[in-house]
């Protein structure tokens, strides 16, 4: 049985249950009428899904079991009313839909008393309540990252590496990867390589396989402060790799490096867009609060407008780079805008900025990387455990979806930055509230 959260999540959902028989409420259908106008991606999901149902009942009825198309697929059905002798609505005391959602579950464990029916939702207050009535209830797991734990890093601090490595990468600049590691690497990981008496940072090329130095870069002059920010900044730099992600908690920089690395790029693409997606305060929608499209939007990006400003204060007000920054702004060269703006645009040539990539769901970050043309970049940066929708969590979010699908191809580079470099005080909250 699934909820709307599901096929808000994945419009595909009742098809990633092999054998196993799929079920929806009535409720279910109705409130996805409510979700099928916008131009959110949980519209689109809505409106996929209806026309799914629709060409699927095309020659059943829907209160039939109707089987679903492929090789070892089980059947579809839309359940009507309650039968069952427990009713969630009384015992919750609460007209609501997820208490008819329950109800439905109810209806149809009564009416199959011999099979297991299980709610399968991403809202974690519904699946209480179901076990509350002795119902099995699980999350969706289709594409969650089933241990976190071990996320990809993308870089990693490797000791006990021979002087004559350290010695070859400072003189020549590379080294053969063979020399330093027993293993090839993920393509565009990041080292800390330590011997006895010094260190050094290096990056793997998977094109010329061969471990390269890797210089402290500055860009617009914003300079790294440690080894995890220079990485990022040098992923970000890097002609050849098109995507990058960077994860990391408040203060480690991931904004301010990803727009500084952009702007250092200003004669290399034609336009930089900054983007984050808009959550709502108190689930209200952006059309419930008051003034014009700019004054909706603006309390949502003000961060990005902040760490503009941070670079435009690392030069004397009238200056030469100053008046650029200003100018791009000014000729929108440099876009700040929500992220449902961007969706069914074409991406050429551009670098597109994407922040706060943990609240999207997987789905979305794959509509805007298939949305890139030629010449593009893409940078997604976030915090997986600072997660502010209601549906996602550390293991089903977007950015971790990606960083765990994505890694070890040669287009891509990932960081993840530990360390708070925003003051003192920022991290003393991070280490000890």
């Amino acid at each position: 049985m699934l909820d709307t959260s599901v096929i808000l999540y994945d419009h595909s959902a009742i098809e990633h249950f092999g054998e196993h028989d799929v079920a929806i409420p009535i409720t279910v259908l109705e409130e996805l009428d409510n979700f099928k106008k916008g131009n959110d991606i949980k519209n689109f999901e809505a409106r996929e899904f209806i026309r799914y149902i629709d060409n699927l009942s095309a020659e059943h009825m829907l209160q039939t079991w109707i089987p679903l198309e492929g090789s070892n697929k089980g059947r579809f059905k839309v359940l009507m009313g309650n039968g069952s002798p427990i009713d969630a609505e009384k015992i919750f005391n609460e007209d609501k839909a997820d208490h008819k959602i329950l109800n439905a579950t109810l209806s149809l464990q009564h009416e199959m008393p011999d099979h297991r029916v299980t709610l399968v939702t991403k809202d974690i207050n519904l699946r209480l309540k179901a076990r509350a009535l002795n119902l099995s209830a699980e999350d969706y797991e289709t594409g969650k990252i089933q241990n976190v734990t071990n996320l990809y890093r993308g870089n990693d601090v490797v000791e006990d590496i021979p002087q004559s490595v350290i010695a070859k990468l400072y003189e020549q600049g590379e080294c053969p990867v063979e020399e330093a590691l027993p293993n090839p690497p993920s393509d565009n990981h990041y080292f800390i390589l330590k011997s006895t008496k010094s260190s050094a940072l290096a990056y793997y090329n998977p094109q010329e396989r061969i471990l390269e130095r890797v210089d402290k870069p500055h860009a617009v002059g914003v300079k790294p402060r440690n080894a995890e920010q220079t990485f990022a900044l040098h992923a970000i730099l890097h002609p050849d790799i098109k995507l990058v992600s960077i994860q990391g908690v408040a203060g480690t920089g991931k904004t301010l490096l990803a727009l500084a690395g952009a702007l250092e790029q200003r004669e290399t693409y034609r336009q930089i867009y900054l983007a984050r997606p808009i959550i709502p305060l108190s689930n209200r929608d952006l059309g419930f609060l008051p003034g014009d499209v700019n004054s909706k939007i603006g309390p949502y990006m003000e961060p990005l407008w902040d760490n503009l400003k941070f670079i435009q204060n690392q030069f004397p007000e009238h200056s030469r780079e100053s008046n650029r920054i200003k100018e791009m702004v000014d000729d929108d060269r440099l876009v700040i805008t929500p992220l449902a703006y961007i969706r069914g645009r074409s991406l050429s040539n551009i670098i597109f900025i994407v922040d706060e990539a943990q609240n999207l769901t997987p789905h979305e970050i794959k509509t805007i990387i298939s949305r890139a043309g030629e010449n593009t970049k893409i940078i997604f940066t976030g915090d997986i455990y600072q997660i502010d929708t209601p549906y996602l969590d550390t293991q089903s979010n977007g950015l971790s979806y990606l960083i765990d699908k994505v890694k070890n191809h040669p287009l891509y580079a990932h960081v993840t930055l530990q360390r708070g470099e925003r003051s003192e005080l920022a991290n003393l909250a991070n280490e000890l509230l």
